[in-house]
């Protein structure tokens, strides 16, 4: 036996096989049984923020009419604007505060909040209160996007990662397609207060997740607990060794500030993406939380019954849990730029002819394009920014991105809550989001190639 033979650690010979077996698994095509347990989770909390920010919009029309509060479209559309600024607020503050507590534990505790806030909401005894608890409990589901996207990445494999985000984030689509029919079937019988009595049942589901929900092994070993994190890995066969080398990198990259990660955004090289990412995301949010609320109510302004005004908000949201996926396929294929771009354009043009008196069919058509434009793209133009820059600052450009876009966010209800309030013509709303949805379209193919000529 030859003398380098004789030098090798056989716990490193082990460790070594270990690892690129794992890494095999890690980059195969097959899911592991671990993956369904953490994604299923992370799409019904989805799901229950789906249908806590869908349902407002659902019962808008009958909340309005409602003799003891008396709101106006101004008074509707701002508290509809107040749990989207709580969302700001808890995207904010998760990210510190799930550094100190956990992603399993800062799941748990947001998606106890709003579904405390939504029990709340239904027994509140005047709009001011009501404004308040939807704020409240805004705080908590915007803790829940960015939790469960880290716990899909962290436990999916690497070639499988995009199709299992695109699952989890369908999540929210099909919150707001329940949300619509329980409104169909049973608002007009028992009031719009059941609504979100109903939206408080995800707070039974929240032992559950205290029990099963592994916790993210980036977190464990960022907190220097490899205990845990190895009876977790060992548990579910995930080799943690890669995660421990990342702590280490970063480590290393302590000494760079964090403002400096901010300027590379505004650097002579990326000020032009920045700028164009923030504007596609002001646009795209103003669309879908402007729709999510007012849809209804602008279709029975337009002279179509509540019944009708309800199976419209369940085509928007129903087209696009389907766009979700379509979009990443069409994606993968012909680009993301493209795909968005002309996911844009259709969803305005669709909006704007939503002004018109049609048939039906023609609608009902039309509410599903513009859906699988607005809300389904969405999925696409994240993945989009996250693939543009590099790993050293694509949390950051995302971030920032999503931040700007949550201004408009805010102000799509408001702004057409004034507009009814200021009596405009009915189709002046059809068309602010048409035009939002043109701007989008032609924001994104301002955008250059990143820094390597790609993308």
């Amino acid at each position: 036996m030859s003398r380098n033979s004789h030098s090798v650690d056989p716990s490193y010979s082990k460790n070594e096989t270990n690892f690129r077996q794992e890494l095999s698994n890690l980059e195969s095509k097959s899911i592991p049984g671990i993956t369904y347990l953490v994604v299923t989770i992370c799409w019904f909390c989805m799901l229950a923020e789906g249908f806590d920010l869908a349902i407002y919009g659902a019962v808008l029309p009958t909340l309005m009419e409602y003799p003891a509060w008396s709101l106006s479209s101004a008074q509707a559309g701002s508290i509809g604007s107040y749990a989207l600024i709580g969302m700001l607020i808890g995207a904010v503050c998760v990210g510190t505060i799930t550094d100190i507590f956990g992603r399993k534990k800062i799941l748990a505790f947001c998606l106890t909040l709003f579904s405390i806030m939504m029990i709340l909401s239904a027994t509140a005894s005047s709009p001011e209160m009501f404004g308040l608890y939807r704020f409240i409990g805004g705080i908590g589901c915007g803790g829940i996007i960015p939790t469960v996207s880290a716990l899909t990445i962290e436990y999916s494999p690497i070639k499988r990662r995009s199709l299992m985000y695109a699952i989890m984030y369908t999540g929210y689509a099909l919150g707001g397609v329940f949300s619509a029919l329980i409104s169909m079937f049973f608002i007009g019988e028992y009031g719009w207060r059941l609504m979100f009595l109903v939206g408080g049942a995800p707070i039974l589901v929240v032992p559950f997740i205290l029990k099963y929900l592994p916790e993210s092994l980036g977190f464990l070993v960022a907190k220097n607990r490899y205990t845990e994190a190895e009876r977790i890995a060992n548990r579910y066969n995930i080799f943690i060794e890669p995660i421990k080398e990342n702590k280490s990198s970063d480590k290393g990259q302590k000494g760079k500030s964090k403002s400096n990660t901010i300027a590379t955004l505004f650097s002579k090289q990326n000020i032009r993406a920045t700028l164009f990412f923030w504007v596609t995301f002001f646009m795209g949010l103003f669309m879908i939380y402007g729709l999510t609320t007012w849809l209804p109510k602008m279709m029975r302004e337009a002279g179509y019954p509540l019944g009708s005004s309800l199976g419209l908000l369940l085509m928007l949201n129903l087209s696009a849990a389907a766009g979700a996926l379509l979009a990443g396929v069409a994606a993968d294929r012909w680009g993301s730029k493209k795909v968005i771009s002309i996911s844009y354009f259709l969803a305005g043009i669709s909006i704007a002819l939503l002004s018109l008196k049609s048939s039906m069919l023609i609608v009902y058509s039309l509410v599903g394009v513009a859906g699988f434009g607005t809300i389904g793209t969405t999925l696409i133009l994240n993945a989009y920014i996250s693939k543009y820059f590099d790993a050293d600052n694509r949390a950051t450009a995302l971030g920032w991105a999503l931040g700007f876009g949550r201004i408009g966010a805010i102000l799509g209800p408001i702004l057409v809550g004034l507009f009814m309030s200021w009596k405009f013509d009915l189709v002046m709303n059809f068309y602010v989001f048409a035009f939002a949805g043109v701007i989008a379209s032609l924001s994104v193919l301002f955008i250059p190639k990143n820094a390597h000529g790609k993308i």
